[in-house]
């Protein structure tokens, strides 16, 4: 895993020229925008146990046979598991958003994950569904603009959004 800006200068060397002015531009854009990538990641990392609490908890709502006897999330041994891979794959998203890059997140987090999941006979859609619950309150959250820096964060959501998509379709 490479932070953007040893990522830009591994690139040039790799060409063999001097970091172009668009790499310099993307880069002071990086900067211009770290306190509100600061803010998100915080928000979501203070929030975690709420996140997965009550995105579990609205996953069996919605499908209850999971917490139902021979259900994949039934007994307390199966929930703990459950909410175990989700704060994990909570906590790889917030990495990636702190680091602007997935990779960590690809290769400690996600590669594998499928297998491991079908191996288990876990319902790996049900798993995306609780990504995606996750995914909206943690962009509820990154969005409220009170106690954040000011400016827009539309782009900053959009790629945090991006992290949870790749994580829910690793699964599905």
């Amino acid at each position: 895993m490479f932070d953007a800006f040893t990522k830009v200068v591994a690139q040039a060397d790799a060409r063999g020229q001097f970091i172009s002015t668009s790499e310099i531009d993307a880069l002071a854009a990086v900067v211009s925008d770290s306190n509100k990538r600061l803010d998100a990641v915080s928000r979501i990392s203070s929030n975690a146990s709420t996140i997965v609490a009550n995105a579990a908890r609205q996953l069996f709502a919605q499908q209850p046979a999971l917490i139902a006897p021979g259900g994949n999330a039934y007994t307390s041994r199966r929930m703990a598991a459950c909410l175990r891979d989700m704060e994990i794959i909570l906590r790889y998203v917030t990495y990636s958003v702190f680091t602007g890059d997935a990779s960590v997140m690809e290769d400690r987090c996600l590669n594998g994950l499928r297998e491991t999941y079908l191996a288990l006979g876990t319902p790996g859609a049900s798993v995306a569904s609780g990504v995606n619950l996750m995914k909206d309150a943690a962009l509820g959250m990154v969005n409220d603009k009170s106690g954040i820096t000011s400016g827009d964060c539309a782009s900053l959501s959009s790629e945090i959004g991006v992290y949870f998509d790749r994580a829910a379709a690793s699964v599905a």
